[in-house]
């Protein structure tokens, strides 16, 4: 029932967006700025405003935090530099705390004052605005979510292996170091929504390929405490399990896993981690038998790109903890500044200018170990994905025990399907 009420509320807001959108713009040129440089919506003669719609109150609070702040670090850093086509970027932030009817509401009341959006946390949220993004916005969106259903757009470019090709990473890793084998069965607990289905099309399609049975334990953002999940997976004889959920719901299931002297490896999508879960009583399961999968290289890696990034993050927010969410949002908010550049060196910065410029950007980001290609809106932009393992001992808690590959059924797999 909470589940059709949700689903209802987003469908809702989603047609009501639609139908009163007087204010929006089409995202066409409105003025000739200096030097002949066509802008639209969110900018001006001297600035570039970009939106961040982030979770820093609800099930992401962690990882929002640490996203925003990394772009927050770009803007900084960008505008110490002179900013981009002689203006400073600007960036409004809005914490929706996973509610769809904050983030739905904070988009539209951000859209018509930002060029785009450089994070949107929630990939329902996302799906929910997607036909008005395309519609009429055109203003690039790039998401912190990884759901293969926002594959297609031209507007909301998914950075990363999607959801399902990044499950499909999972196991095959889980495959070639013998911890499953043909005719296992295979748990995995996900949420309801994009998320997590778009992740169990990824296990359904590995185990098919490999002649595994997955066992299916639907979850809510709201369910912490997987006891009753555990259970059903340990008497079903699961000999792994795959957790498509967020921090909290993953340290709950490997600590309660270990409690109950259920002794099998568990693997989790990139949002399923956050290093504060070290210092929980789920910590020294996690640092037994657990295991991320990310497109970039952890923020503790030695790599330049990464060590480059932890110390200039830290000198910015020393309090703060570092974790994938740092690399992950620096990496968008350097895209999106990527793109400017190059729409202003079209000298179109209107949003259809900024959209075009994304198109043509390819090899982008192997300083953080995967390379990306925006060229095609339908596909991901990598197929990679880094596996990583808890460690104590490393700036942001993962270490990295297999660097980028694409499995083989992920590679033949057409995402979304």
């Amino acid at each position: 029932m909470k589940l059709r009420v949700l689903t209802a509320v987003v469908a809702t807001l989603a047609v009501t967006l639609v139908g009163c959108s007087g204010k929006a713009t089409d995202g066409k040129a409105t003025e000739e700025g200096e030097g002949g440089i066509k802008t639209g919506p969110g900018v001006s003669s001297s600035t570039i405003s970009l939106g961040v719609l982030t979770d820093m109150t609800g099930v992401y609070a962690s990882l929002g935090k640490s996203v925003t702040q990394a772009q927050q670090l770009w803007v900084k850093q960008t505008n110490d530099e002179g900013g981009i086509c002689d203006r400073k970027i600007e960036l409004t932030v809005r914490d929706h705390g996973y509610d769809p009817q904050k983030a739905i509401a904070a988009y539209t009341e951000l859209e018509p004052e930002v060029v785009g959006f450089a994070q949107f946390i929630g990939s329902p949220f996302v799906a929910a605005v997607e036909q008005r993004i395309d519609g009429q916005d055109k203003g690039l969106v790039l998401p912190q979510a990884w759901s293969a259903n926002l594959l297609g757009s031209p507007y909301v470019r998914v950075i990363g292996a999607t959801y399902d090709v990044e499950t499909i990473n999972l196991m095959d890793y889980l495959l070639a170091e013998k911890r499953i084998a043909k005719g296992d069965r295979i748990g995995h607990v996900y949420f309801e929504g994009d998320y997590g289905e778009n992740a169990l099309v990824g296990s359904k399609h590995a185990a098919k390929e490999a002649g595994l049975t997955v066992v299916e334990q639907k979850i809510k953002p709201t369910d912490n405490d997987m006891t009753a999940q555990v259970a059903a997976l340990k008497q079903a004889g699961v000999k792994a399990v795959i957790v498509s959920a967020g921090p909290r719901q993953a340290a709950s299931l490997v600590g309660v896993a270990a409690a109950t002297g259920f002794d099998v490896p568990v693997v989790g999508n990139n949002s399923a981690f956050a290093p504060q879960l070290l210092k929980t009583q789920a910590g020294p399961a996690l640092l037994k038998d657990y295991y991320v999968a990310a497109s970039t290289l952890p923020i503790g890696d030695p790599g330049d790109g990464p060590a480059k990034l932890a110390k200039e993050y830290a000198a910015q927010y020393p309090k703060d903890v570092l974790d994938n969410g740092v690399v992950a949002g620096y990496t968008a908010a350097s895209l999106f500044g990527e793109a400017l550049s190059k729409a202003c060196d079209d000298k179109d910065l209107t949003r259809e200018g900024i959209d075009k410029a994304l198109l043509t950007i390819k090899g982008y980001g192997s300083e953080f170990g995967v390379s990306h290609d925006f060229s095609d809106p339908k596909a991901p932009s990598t197929r990679e994905s880094v596996i990583m393992k808890p460690d104590a001992g490393a700036a942001g808690g993962l270490k990295v025990v297999r660097p980028a590959e694409v499995a083989a059924a992920a590679e033949s797999f057409t995402a979304g399907s």
